[in-house]
């Protein structure tokens, strides 16, 4: 990419894709993904295939435009909080009934 493609088109610029979240399983980074690019926003993970290899070694990152970040943030944190502790824990009340 040369500098003038830069200039034209400030959005392709690397230095303007920030972290919104980082992930150790790569099932975790795929969903997180997806609600964001549900949501309209335009994202991508830096390290997926590095996690895959070594995942304790390394976090996929998911990446959002600049300007999407706050927007972004709240999404997932929305999203995790739409999840009751009992579904997360796999202690819900059908666990009782047996």
């Amino acid at each position: 990419m040369t500098e003038t493609s830069l200039i034209q088109n400030p959005d392709n610029d690397p230095d303007k894709f920030v972290t919104v979240g980082k992930y150790l399983e790569a099932v975790d980074a795929q969903m997180a993904k997806g609600v964001l690019e549900s949501a309209g926003i335009e994202c991508f993970l830096q390290g997926e295939n590095a996690n895959s290899l070594l995942g304790a070694a390394f976090r996929a990152r998911l990446q959002v435009h600049k300007q999407d970040e706050e927007v972004a943030k709240q999404i997932l944190d929305t999203a995790d909080s739409d999840i009751p502790d009992d579904e997360l824990t796999g202690s819900g009340e059908e666990d009782d009934e047996l």
